[in-house]
Protein backbone atom coordinates (compact mmCIF):
# COMPACT_ATOMS: atom_id res chain seq x y z
CA UNK A 1 0.00 0.00 0.00
CA UNK A 2 2.77 2.46 0.94
CA UNK A 3 4.52 1.93 -2.40
CA UNK A 4 1.32 2.81 -4.22
CA UNK A 5 1.09 6.06 -2.28
CA UNK A 6 4.71 6.94 -3.11
CA UNK A 7 4.21 5.99 -6.76
CA UNK A 8 1.05 8.09 -6.93
CA UNK A 9 2.84 11.05 -5.35
CA UNK A 10 5.67 10.78 -7.87
CA UNK A 11 3.17 10.53 -10.73
CA UNK A 12 1.36 13.66 -9.53
CA UNK A 13 4.68 15.47 -9.15
CA UNK A 14 5.66 14.41 -12.67
CA UNK A 15 2.35 15.72 -14.04
CA UNK A 16 2.78 19.00 -12.19
CA UNK A 17 6.36 19.30 -13.39
CA UNK A 18 5.15 18.64 -16.93
CA UNK A 19 2.51 21.36 -16.54
CA UNK A 20 5.11 23.78 -15.16
CA UNK A 21 7.49 22.94 -18.01
CA UNK A 22 4.72 23.47 -20.57
CA UNK A 23 3.80 26.83 -19.04
CA UNK A 24 7.43 27.88 -18.90
CA UNK A 25 8.01 26.74 -22.48
CA UNK A 26 5.14 28.91 -23.62
CA UNK A 27 6.62 31.87 -21.73
CA UNK A 28 10.12 31.18 -23.10
CA UNK A 29 11.64 30.23 -19.73
CA UNK A 30 13.12 26.86 -18.76
CA UNK A 31 12.33 25.23 -15.42
CA UNK A 32 15.31 23.83 -13.55
CA UNK A 33 14.75 21.62 -10.47
CA UNK A 34 16.56 22.45 -7.22
CA UNK A 35 20.13 21.15 -7.02
CA UNK A 36 19.33 18.71 -4.19
CA UNK A 37 16.54 16.99 -6.16
CA UNK A 38 17.09 13.22 -6.15
CA UNK A 39 17.27 12.00 -9.74
CA UNK A 40 18.50 8.44 -9.24
CA UNK A 41 18.83 5.84 -6.51
CA UNK A 42 20.91 2.73 -7.12
CA UNK A 43 21.80 -0.29 -5.02
CA UNK A 44 20.02 -1.76 -2.02
CA UNK A 45 20.16 -1.70 1.76
CA UNK A 46 22.33 -4.81 2.06
CA UNK A 47 25.01 -3.73 -0.44
CA UNK A 48 24.61 0.02 -0.04
CA UNK A 49 22.63 2.71 -1.81
CA UNK A 50 23.89 5.41 -4.12
CA UNK A 51 21.87 8.64 -4.29
CA UNK A 52 22.45 11.01 -7.20
CA UNK A 53 21.22 14.60 -7.15
CA UNK A 54 20.32 16.96 -9.99
CA UNK A 55 23.49 19.01 -9.45
CA UNK A 56 25.63 15.91 -10.12
CA UNK A 57 26.61 15.22 -6.53
CA UNK A 58 26.26 11.72 -5.13
CA UNK A 59 25.85 10.37 -1.62
CA UNK A 60 26.61 6.81 -0.55
CA UNK A 61 25.13 6.05 2.88
CA UNK A 62 26.51 3.06 4.81
CA UNK A 63 24.94 -0.34 4.30
CA UNK A 64 22.01 -1.29 6.51
CA UNK A 65 24.17 -3.56 8.67
CA UNK A 66 26.81 -0.83 9.16
CA UNK A 67 24.18 1.75 10.08
CA UNK A 68 22.50 -0.63 12.54
CA UNK A 69 25.88 -1.46 14.09
CA UNK A 70 26.47 2.25 14.70
CA UNK A 71 23.11 2.39 16.52
CA UNK A 72 24.52 -0.12 19.00
CA UNK A 73 27.00 2.52 20.18
CA UNK A 74 24.31 4.67 21.83
CA UNK A 75 24.31 4.69 25.63
CA UNK A 76 20.66 4.00 26.41
CA UNK A 77 18.36 1.29 25.16
CA UNK A 78 15.78 3.90 24.13
CA UNK A 79 18.36 5.72 21.97
CA UNK A 80 19.43 2.44 20.32
CA UNK A 81 15.82 1.48 19.53
CA UNK A 82 15.07 4.94 18.16
CA UNK A 83 18.19 4.86 15.99
CA UNK A 84 17.37 1.41 14.59
CA UNK A 85 13.82 2.49 13.79
CA UNK A 86 15.05 5.61 11.99
CA UNK A 87 17.62 3.60 10.02
CA UNK A 88 15.09 0.97 8.92
CA UNK A 89 12.60 3.69 7.94
CA UNK A 90 15.27 5.59 5.97
CA UNK A 91 16.38 2.51 4.02
CA UNK A 92 12.78 1.43 3.37
CA UNK A 93 12.03 4.91 2.04
CA UNK A 94 15.12 4.83 -0.19
CA UNK A 95 13.86 1.60 -1.74
CA UNK A 96 10.44 3.23 -2.27
CA UNK A 97 12.06 6.29 -3.90
CA UNK A 98 14.08 4.01 -6.18
CA UNK A 99 10.91 2.20 -7.28
CA UNK A 100 8.98 5.46 -7.73
CA UNK A 101 11.74 7.02 -9.86
CA UNK A 102 11.88 3.91 -12.02
CA UNK A 103 8.11 4.07 -12.49
CA UNK A 104 8.21 7.80 -13.28
CA UNK A 105 10.94 7.30 -15.90
CA UNK A 106 8.96 4.48 -17.54
CA UNK A 107 5.78 6.56 -17.79
CA UNK A 108 7.50 9.78 -18.83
Amino acid sequence: MRRHVVAAAVAVAALLAGSVQTALALSGERWVPPDDTIVRVTGNAEEGFGIRHHDGTSVFPPTLSEALAECGEYDTRWARVRCRTQVRTWYRDLADIKDALRLAHQSG
